[in-house]
This record gives C-alpha cells, sequence and structure tokens, in this order.
C-alpha cells in the first residue's frame, strides 16, 4: 500500500519543494518506488528533478479538473526509482475552476488511489499557501511533512498552520497525521535558532526529524542542474536528506 506524503507550510521560502525533491529522491535511492507530486503552480519541483515545464503536455492541472488521470500524467525521471507528475503555471487557474465544486477538496485523492498502490511513496510538493490545491493534497494523504527555518515568523506560523490541520482532518480526512517536522536551513551558531528550536521541542519533541538541513550553497545550486543533492554532489557538506529518508522510512513504517 503505497504511503502519501505531503509537504506543507504556508510560509513561502523554507525548503520545502528543495525537501520533497530531495528526499523523494533519497527514497528511490534507498529501493523505494516513489512518486513525486508536483501541486504548485511554479512548478519547481518539476524542473528540480530535470522536467522542462514547457514541453509537458498533461499535468497536476488537468488531473484536478478531470481531464486525464494520475497515470497519464506520470514521467518517469532519469533517477532511480523516481518518477513525478509535473506542474506549470496553468495550476493557478484550477483554484478558480474548482472552488465551486461539490467535491473540490477530493478532487486529487480520487484519481490518485487509483494508482498510489503501484508505488511504495507519493510526494506531494504543496504551494505556500493553505489554499484549496494544499487542502487537496492534505486531504489525499496519510501524512504531512512540515519544513520550516528557525525563526519566530516561521514558529508563528507553525501555530496556524496546526489549526489547518486540524480543520482538514475535521472535515475531509480523518486519518490525516504528522508525520514530522522538518528543520531546514539550520544554523546553530545564532541564538535565535537555538531559541526557536527549544521552543519547538517543548511542544513538539515527538515530531521533530533529528536531523536538520543546513545552509549549503550547493543544496541551493542543484535545481538550476535539474538535480536533486545526491546526483549533483552527494559530497555536499550539509546535505543530509539521505539520513532524513531513512528516518521518514522508520516513522512510516516501511
Amino acid at each position: 500500500m503505497g504511503v502519501v506524503i505531503a509537504f506543507a507550510n504556508q510560509k513561502g521560502g523554507v525548503g520545502k519543494t528543495t525537501s520533497a525533491v530531495n528526499i523523494a529522491a533519497a527514497l528511490g535511492i534507498r529501493g523505494k518506488k516513489t512518486l513525486l507530486i508536483d501541486a504548485d503552480p511554479q512548478g519547481n519541483a518539476s524542473s528540480g528533478v530535470g522536467i522542462n515545464k514547457k514541453s509537458i503536455r498533461l499535468t497536476t492541472y488537468e488531473i484536478l479538473i478531470g481531464k486525464c488521470s494520475c497515470a497519464d500524467a506520470v514521467i518517469t525521471t532519469k533517477f532511480t526509482n523516481l518518477s513525478v507528475i509535473p506542474s506549470n503555471i496553468n495550476l493557478a487557474a484550477a483554484e478558480f475552476e474548482i472552488i465551486n465544486l461539490d467535491d473540490r477538496e477530493a478532487r486529487l485523492k480520487k484519481p490518485l488511489d487509483l494508482i498510489k498502490d503501484d508505488y511504495d511513496y507519493v510526494i506531494i510538493d504543496c504551494p505556500p499557501s493553505i489554499g484549496i490545491l494544499t487542502i487537496n493534497a492534505l486531504t489525499a494523504c496519510n501524512g504531512v511533512v512540515i519544513p520550516m527555518q528557525c525563526e519566530y515568523y516561521s514558529l508563528e506560523g507553525l501555530s496556524q498552520l496546526m489549526i489547518s490541520l486540524r480543520q482538514v482532518k475535521k472535515l475531509y480526512n480523518p486519518t490525516l497525521e504528522i508525520t514530522g517536522i522538518l528543520i531546514t536551513m539550520y544554523n546553530g551558531r545564532l541564538n535565535l535558532s537555538v531559541q526557536v528550536l527549544d521552543e519547538l521541542k517543548k511542544f513538539y519533541a515527538d515530531k521533530l526529524f533529528s536531523i536538520f538541513i543546513q545552509r549549503n550553497v550547493k543544496l541551493s545550486e542543484a535545481p538550476s542542474f535539474g538535480m536533486p543533492i545526491m546526483y549533483y554532489d552527494k559530497t555536499a557538506k550539509g546535505n543530509s536528506y539521505m539520513e532524513i529518508a531513512d528516518e521518514l522510512l522508520e516513522r512510516t513504517g516501511m
């Protein structure tokens, strides 16, 4: 049975897409057949695995509006055990086209249910907002990973996100759980980072991934080459996504 994990945070610039792409690639390297779904109109997860967004024909948008199946939109990447359902700017229109439909929150879940068991893991990269696209991802998933920085605004945003997750769990997905909180762009030399981390440990100690992603130039460069970090430079300092993928495997019992 495929495990579906959404990567979500309504705050942008927290390393959400970077984490979704690299963890998906790491799971593939670990021998897990993995599908990455780009549910962000920016399409950064797609380009992050080498997909030319201008040349794609079927995307997450066509799935949400009912014009194609998930299976039709899947593209096999050049990376081990990793496939992708891409996205581009057309997806922005889906927010308006499905908002008045009766099943608007389940437009992804229903077609995804037909193929998710063909994979060990399905990773969904959400847009940086709690709109209908993210709600579709949260309705379709088993769990959510929350990437966040150790900053005050991130801590404030986490509280708001938790409220949204409880609402989605209550209204649309009673089995939704928080798989983990992933600290990104960490700098242990900053007092604020340490203070925010201490606050997180008070309330979410059991949810925090034990390994943090540190700031890293190579990690920032890799997307421009259309490659996950372990393919671009597996020796890059601060690249801990393989270890995080191992922890994700433990947390999801795979």
